[in-house]
């Protein structure tokens, strides 16, 4: 199934711009990368609640599953790196997760930015997340490893039918890196839109081929910026698809990145790319 429009909120996505009502203006999206973990600790309330505070589009998640087969918001397949715990999600259930501090790590990395209250943080858990943020934000959720978690996609569509966010109007696309993945989800619910992310060790090259297939199921395509100069951008557009970046933190880049006419940035930022976009 494609998308060719797009509707977030009171706004309309025309070509994956957001173009405000009251305003003549296009507007790509703004995607809070983990949250605003440039200044919070990724994938916790605070990075969440500040990206949406600095206006991100988008709450961005990354899933994993735990050993009791629940959701939980989580970057890495261990835990080592975001808490003081150890060990692989996969073998952890929800409640031993739930001892851990998520928070501290931060204020450790990055002394110039600690708050005592990112001590003892809790992982979150999917369902969390949009319990408290609810239907008027949007979510662009990724199945991370899911070659490792059977069932994490019926899980994922049984929560999101569950909070009425499964719908056409962009509430909420997935995005993953594995195809398989996301054609599981385009088979249990063809209304959510789907980006496929691709990884490249060099610059980036796709085929016209490649592009149409993927066309079939999603509607972008997710990649470094590193790895892509305009004709790729232009390439990937000339198929119908969005192009979305991750992940833009410098503003020089973010202004270079919009003049080549991308639809989309994945920021730890998201601050920065508001200041970016209103000077436009």
């Amino acid at each position: 199934m494609m998308f060719s429009l797009v509707v977030l909120g009171n706004s309309k996505v025309v070509r994956g711009k957001l173009k405000d009502r009251d305003s003549k203006s296009n507007r790509l999206w703004n995607i809070a990368h983990r949250g605003a973990s440039g200044h919070a600790p990724e994938h916790t309330m605070p990075a969440y609640r500040l990206g949406k505070e600095m206006n991100g589009d988008f709450i961005e998640i990354d899933l994993q599953m735990t050993k009791d087969g629940v959701l939980i918001v989580m970057h890495d397949e261990k835990i080592d790196r975001t808490t003081n715990g150890s060990g692989y999600v996969k073998d952890l259930t929800l409640a031993e997760i739930k001892k851990l501090d998520a928070g501290s790590w931060f204020n450790r990395a990055y002394p110039e930015k600690a708050q005592s209250l990112y001590e003892g943080l809790q992982v979150l858990t999917l369902e969390e997340v949009i319990e408290t943020f609810g239907q008027g934000s949007h979510y662009y959720i990724e199945t991370k490893a899911p070659e490792i978690y059977p069932g994490m996609e019926k899980e994922l569509v049984r929560l999101l039918k569950k909070h009425k966010l499964t719908n056409q109007n962009a509430k909420v696309v997935i995005q993953s890196f594995s195809q398989d993945s996301l054609l599981k989800m385009n088979k249990l619910a063809p209304e959510i839109p789907l980006v496929q992310l691709i990884s490249y060790s060099k610059p980036a090259v796709i085929t016209h081929d490649e592009l149409d297939k993927i066309k079939d199921y999603a509607i972008g395509v997710g990649i470094n910026y590193r790895k892509i100069d305009r004709n790729f951008v232009e390439q990937v557009q000339s198929h119908g698809l969005l192009i979305h970046l991750y992940t833009v933190n410098k503003r020089a880049d973010m202004e270079r990145l919009i003049e080549w006419g991308v639809n989309g940035m994945f920021t730890n930022y998201p601050d920065v790319l508001e200041m970016v976009l209103k000077n436009q």
